[in-house]
């Protein structure tokens, strides 16, 4: 098959070309170059934002070690469009943004495509070093996003806005694989540096007010009564449940992040009881199953990536989702991605939109 293999010039980009490769897939290696020279954010310290260059040359080491063609593609202005523009708007607006899940399905699995097409580079699939799994269902004619066998790297969480169209097109050859595995592997065929490398921990690793600028302001920071107790550096740097930066002295005991109020620019803060809520509302939501199918079902429900599934009910409103878990969960945060999973089959999700006790 022809394939084409997205490589960030990491470790698992690279182990998922090299599987193919050792197939005898007829592979082709592409690279997405995503920063725009802003810089401002100039430091990278291996995230997804920021120069690239290294990236783009360790990858194109990479394709001519295997012996195989290597495209860079050039997606900076619709990166910032589409992943920075929503971030930016999100936190400004008070909520704590998801930039891994815009980019997947808008940029890597989307824009990209359409440009490799555009270049006249025929493929049948489109892989990634994600640790996932796709499966079709034959009975019900479509496919399946399922958990990666590794549950310590499992990354289905951020590809829940994956359509049929686009999952009917996609391989994840290191989704029945654990990273131990790999990365044994890699060093025993003598991949020693690659093995090595370290990976991708954030989309930009430095302090947010960098990509922020303008919207950083101090304000208050209120008790649940609305007294004020001290002052944040800017509502960019907090999110619900977060205790860091609060810098509150005195109190009986510790204070976390409750709410964000970003039309007064003010955080409140209280003890950790209160981060506790057995309800959320989520909108813009994408079914991989139809949620008909599942509404009967006990479903689990993630919160952030590493957080563990929860059990819960999900009940369809005019505007979204109502969740209804079994026991409280600790630090909801609006803006996040809500993901639902029946058994390791992702079947859905959406954002997080309000959270209650």
């Amino acid at each position: 098959m022809k394939i084409v293999v997205g490589l960030s010039g990491g470790f698992d980009s690279f182990m998922a070309c090299y599987i193919l490769v050792t197939k005898g897939h007829d592979v082709t290696g592409v690279t997405m170059k995503l920063w725009d020279g802003d810089l401002s954010c100039k430091t990278k310290k291996n995230a997804c934002y920021g120069p690239d260059e290294e990236d783009i040359e360790h990858a194109k080491k990479i394709t001519e070690m295997l012996s195989i063609p290597h495209h860079v593609i050039d997606l900076s202005k619709e990166y910032k469009e589409y992943v920075l523009r929503y971030f930016i708007m999100e936190y400004a607006s008070g909520k704590t943004p998801n930039p891994c899940v815009v980019c997947n399905s808008k940029i890597k699995f989307g824009f990209l495509l359409e440009r490799i097409r555009s270049l006249g580079i025929h493929f049948d699939y489109f892989a990634t070093g994600h640790y996932a799994r796709i499966e079709y269902d034959s009975e019900k004619g479509r496919y399946l996003l399922k958990r990666g066998l590794d549950i310590h790297k499992d990354q289905s969480y951020f590809l829940y806005r994956l359509t049929q169209d686009q999952l009917k097109q996609i391989l994840f050859p290191l989704g029945r694989f654990c990273k131990k595995e790999l990365k044994t592997l890699a060093m025993a065929k003598g991949f020693h540096d690659i093995a090595k490398r370290p990976e991708s921990q954030d989309f930009f690793c430095s302090d947010y007010s960098i990509i922020l600028k303008d919207q950083v302001k101090p304000g208050n920071i209120l008790d649940l009564d609305g007294k004020v107790i001290g002052t944040h550096k800017g509502i960019c740097h907090y999110t619900i449940g977060q205790r860091r930066y609060l810098n509150l002295a005195g109190l009986k005991e510790p204070f976390y992040v409750i709410k964000i109020n970003a039309e007064k620019n003010e955080i409140v803060a209280g003890p950790k009881r209160y981060l506790l809520k057995r309800f959320l509302l989520a909108k813009d939501l994408n079914w991989i199953v139809p949620i008909e199918e599942i509404k009967e079902k006990r479903l689990y429900a993630q919160i952030r990536y590493k957080t563990k599934p929860a059990e819960c009910k999900v009940s369809q409103r005019e505007n979204g989702v109502l969740v209804e878990f079994l026991s409280p969960q600790e630090g909801i945060a609006p803006g996040q991605s809500v993901v639902f999973y029946d058994g390791d089959i992702l079947v859905g999700g959406g954002v997080i939109d309000s959270n209650s006790s």
